[in-house]
């Protein structure tokens, strides 16, 4: 919606500047998307005279100028026919920017004879395209702003246009009014009364006009009248610039007069050339194989029951949205019929979007115009009519009747408040309704008919605190439940997510955030798919069912990287999965996935590809971050995604904290991706919370006892794992024992011939940590037969000799 500052002033009586007026309605909901002020770009130019004129000695078309500037005498070069003695005229110094030949001025010489700046056309200064001479002013001082001879004498040519982004529930501010109406009620100024005087007919129109029954639901009033003996030349200059200023070309008076009601007051109207009319008209749905040259100058082909507005030769006008060509006006156009009507918004809108037009009367017919003001249009543009074009109006021909738009709502002012949060009194809550044009019974609030967005109490409060303005709200603290330090808002598991990211994150690992959504082949592969967790209503055919594990979104992700050239990965997710459709049916896990090399290449062979132990130590490295027990089983009960003699389980019993291994060939063919991968899973709500609930950390527990370290090398089946005798070592002595690691494993044709078919050695250092007391050799030797006897019972091990 665009509009000047003098056309909002033909309906707002107000003294507020440009920047109070556009603050304002960007603060009432209407924001302004643009202003264009050309007295911005004509604010250095200032006025002078000239005062002394003579040939060019070396141009016959050019003239050598003494001007009186405000700096003094100034010679100017000058090749204006007008350009003598005496002439006031505006004045360009060097240095200023000329936009209409986008040229900042410099002193120059023209054919030898030096020119201090140049006296403007109308062109030059982008006020006309008036170029035959330099502008002549009828007063003016010397030195004088041009900005300012122009807002005293012809305030038209800096009229500043504001364009208006406008929301579609406010049809009522696609006209000037209604957001003059909006600038009063807020208090920058007063609505100007609109009087609307009946026009008295002197003749019974001869144009008929019926509505056929089955389309009365989406044309439910049709005004119009004739006027005979107009003269349609071009429209007053106060039109044509008022048109202009908001990119519309000035056509004919006629159509000119239509376009100004659009804006104007949010009336389209349409003129029908009468002589080209024949028969009455009747609105009706258009024929099977009907056509229509518009005014836009195409051709349509309208769909059986499209509203037109047809004559006995067939359809004139494409009702609610364009005339048609046969029926337009023009300059020889001397009888006209005026249609002013009312069209069911719905109805506009299906009939433009299928037939791929837009013009400004859909645009507001779709959001809903006036219905109360079809006639009182009628009679304001026939009144424009006989002024600019003269003629004699007949009768007004008049067919069903505005549709009822009263409703009411009761304005309860303690709601304001309990809604919003702004304290207002109640005589200025039913003093801003009333400003807006609502009718205040008692506690009931009559909504006017051109607000058809109103429809319940909640919609009164908004209008209250829009035009009491949002930004007098104050930020107020939320009351506590309970006095004191507040408790915290996060839930174990969601603290417990946030350490977990944050490990993997310290990791390396960059996080993806996919979709719970996959498709059907790529949910079986890891255990889902079934119809239980099937989406009713799919985004697309690559996300119909809710996601089992969290691997696939990373292995689809590590494709796309792979494609791309990127074969080192390392992502992390964390996010829910689903077993079920049914509420309980679904836990939060981490899963991480490395695949390729563990570190770039270079000179000294640290590159290696990733294996299984960096998953482990990644997996372990997130338990330990969340609070899991140091100590935990591994066992090998996988699921079908993972490498089956490559992947394992840590776990407490029978409750599974994480998975981890290489991921299952299989699926990385099936998902496209170049190994090797490995991967692991958390699962964070299957980590015990800790027996006792602390905010702080437990005390630091250290001894300054030295430890023990002992090797032991056990001779073993090959079937045995070394988990087996570390776990076995590990519960010699609970006490003293601290940590078990593996530190060597021989195995092979060589370690066989050594030590037997089938057998391989495996090494393990015990780190012995006392509390009490330093350990004795005697101490050292009781523990260390504890670990042999314990191994041996576990595995069958012996120490190798």
């Amino acid at each position: 919606m665009k509009l000047t500052l003098s056309w909002l002033r033909d309906h707002l009586d107000t003294t507020a500047t440009l920047t109070e007026i556009t603050d304002a309605l960007t603060d009432l909901g209407l924001e302004v998307e643009e202003v264009v002020d050309p007295a911005a770009k004509l604010s250095s130019f200032t006025l002078a005279r000239i005062e002394h004129a003579e040939p060019h000695p070396d141009a016959d078309r050019l003239r050598v100028l003494r001007v009186e500037t405000d700096e003094g005498e100034k010679q100017v070069v000058c090749g204006a026919p007008n350009a003598r003695a005496g002439l006031v005229g505006v004045l360009a110094k060097p240095g200023d920017y000329v936009p209409g030949i986008d040229t900042t001025l410099g002193v120059g010489k023209i054919r030898g004879i030096e020119s201090h700046g140049m006296l403007a056309s109308e062109r030059e200064l982008e006020l006309s395209d008036e170029h035959n001479g330099i502008i002549e002013l009828p007063s003016g001082q010397v030195g004088q702003r041009f900005v300012d001879w122009l807002a005293e004498n012809a305030p038209e040519k800096i009229d500043p246009m504001i364009h208006i982004k406008i929301t579609p529930n406010r049809p009522d501010a696609l006209g000037v009014r209604g957001i003059a109406r909006d600038l009063a009620a807020r208090g920058l100024g007063v609505l100007k009364p609109l009087e609307v005087q009946a026009v008295a007919g002197s003749y019974d129109s001869p144009l008929g006009v019926t509505i056929a029954p089955d389309v009365l639901d989406r044309a439910p009033h049709f005004t119009g009248r004739l006027i005979r003996g107009v003269t349609n030349g071009p429209s007053p200059d106060w039109l044509q610039q008022r048109l202009r200023a908001i990119g519309l070309r000035p056509i004919s008076a006629l159509v000119d007069i239509t376009n100004l009601f659009t804006f104007d007051l949010n009336r389209p109207l349409h003129v029908f050339d009468a002589a080209k009319v024949q028969g009455d008209l009747t609105v009706r749905g258009a024929r099977d194989g009907e056509s229509l040259l518009a005014l836009d100058g195409k051709t349509y082909a309208l769909r059986a029951g499209d509203l037109v507005i047809a004559d006995d030769h067939g359809p004139e006008s494409l009702a609610g949205i364009m005339g048609g060509e046969a029926s337009g006006v023009t300059e020889a156009t001397t009888d006209v019929f005026l249609e002013s009507a009312y069209w069911q918004p719905i109805g506009i809108a299906a009939t433009g979007r299928a037939l791929r037009i837009n013009s400004d009367a859909r645009y507001r017919f779709e959001r809903g115009v006036d219905p109360a003001f079809t006639r009182d249009g009628l009679e304001l543009a026939t009144r424009l009519i006989l002024d600019l074009c003269g003629g004699e109006a007949s009768h007004v021909v008049e067919t069903g009747a505005a549709p009822d738009h009263a409703r009411a709502y009761r304005l309860d002012p303690a709601r304001t408040q309990s809604l919003v949060g702004l304290d207002i009194p109640e005589a200025e809550q039913r003093a801003t309704l009333e400003a807006l044009g609502f009718r205040l019974e008692g506690a009931m609030a009559h909504v006017p008919s051109w607000r058809p967005d109103v429809q319940g109490e909640a919609d009164l409060v908004e209008e209250i605190a829009r035009i009491a303005s949002l930004s007098r709200l104050q930020g107020q603290p939320l009351p506590r439940p309970r006095a004191g330090v507040p408790q915290p808002v996060l839930t174990p598991l969601q603290r417990r997510e946030s350490a977990a990211r944050r490990m993997a994150a310290a990791l390396g690992y960059n996080e993806c955030v996919t979709y719970s959504f996959i498709d059907q082949p790529s949910a079986a592969l890891f255990g889902g798919g079934s119809e239980a967790v099937r989406i009713e209503n799919p985004i697309s055919s690559e996300m119909t069912h809710l996601r089992p594990d969290l691997l696939p979104g990373l292995l689809a992700a590590a494709a796309r990287n792979q494609a791309r050239g990127f074969m080192d990965l390392s992502l992390f997710e964390v996010g829910p999965v689903f077993t079920g459709g049914e509420p309980g049916e679904q836990a939060v896990q981490l899963s991480g996935l490395l695949v390729g090399g563990n570190a770039p290449r270079d000179p000294h062979g640290s590159r290696r590809a990733v294996d299984i132990y960096d998953a482990k130590a990644d997996a372990e490295a997130i338990l330990s971050a969340i609070g899991a027990p140091a100590r935990a089983q591994i066992d090998r009960k996988l699921d079908g995604w993972w490498h089956p003699g490559r992947a394992g389980n840590i776990a407490l019993g029978p409750k599974r904290l994480a998975t981890f291994g290489e991921v299952h060939p299989r699926i990385l063919k099936a998902l496209d991706v170049k190994g090797p991968a490995v991967a692991f899973t958390v699962h964070l709500a299957n980590v015990p919370l800790p027996k006792v609930k602390t905010p702080t950390r437990p005390a630091l527990e250290i001894s300054d006892l030295q430890a023990v370290e002992r090797d032991f090398a056990f001779v073993v089946d090959n079937r045995v794992e070394a988990l087996a005798l570390v776990n076995a070592a590990q519960g010699a002595d609970k006490a003293l024992v601290e940590r078990v690691t593996v530190f060597d494993e021989f195995k092979g044709e060589r370690a066989e011939a050594q030590m037997g078919l089938g057998k391989k050695s495996i090494a393990l250092t015990v780190r012995l940590q006392p509390k009490g007391k330093t350990l004795t050799d005697a101490d050292i030797e009781a523990v260390a037969a504890k670990i042999v006897e314990k191994v041996g019972k576990a595995t069958g091990g012996t120490l190798r000799g």
